[in-house]
C-alpha cells in the first residue's frame, strides 16, 4: 500500500470511530433519560447581550473588580 492509501484508510477508520462514539453518546443519554443530542449543529443557543448600559442602581453595594471597595483606595 502506498502512503496515500494508508492515509485514506486511517481517515475512513477515524470517521467510523467518530460515528460510533456519537451513537454511543446518544444511547447513553437516552438510557439516562437525557434528551437526545442533535446530530448536527451546536446544542447551545446564542444569547444576545444588549448594548444599552446597565442600571447603575443595581450596583451600589458591590466592589469594583480588582480595585477594592468604592470610595476606598486599592489595597
Amino acid at each position: 500500500m502506498s502512503v496515500q492509501d494508508d492515509l485514506a484508510a486511517v481517515k475512513r477508520r477515524l470517521q467510523d470511530l467518530e460515528h460510533t462514539v456519537e451513537e454511543l453518546e446518544r444511547r447513553v443519554g437516552t438510557e439516562r433519560g437525557a434528551p437526545p443530542r442533535p446530530t448536527t449543529g451546536r446544542a447551545e443557543s446564542m444569547v444576545t447581550i444588549p448594548d444599552a448600559p446597565y442600571d447603575a442602581g443595581k450596583w451600589t453595594d458591590v466592589d469594583d473588580e480588582g480595585l477594592g471597595a468604592r470610595d476606598h483606595h486599592a489595597p
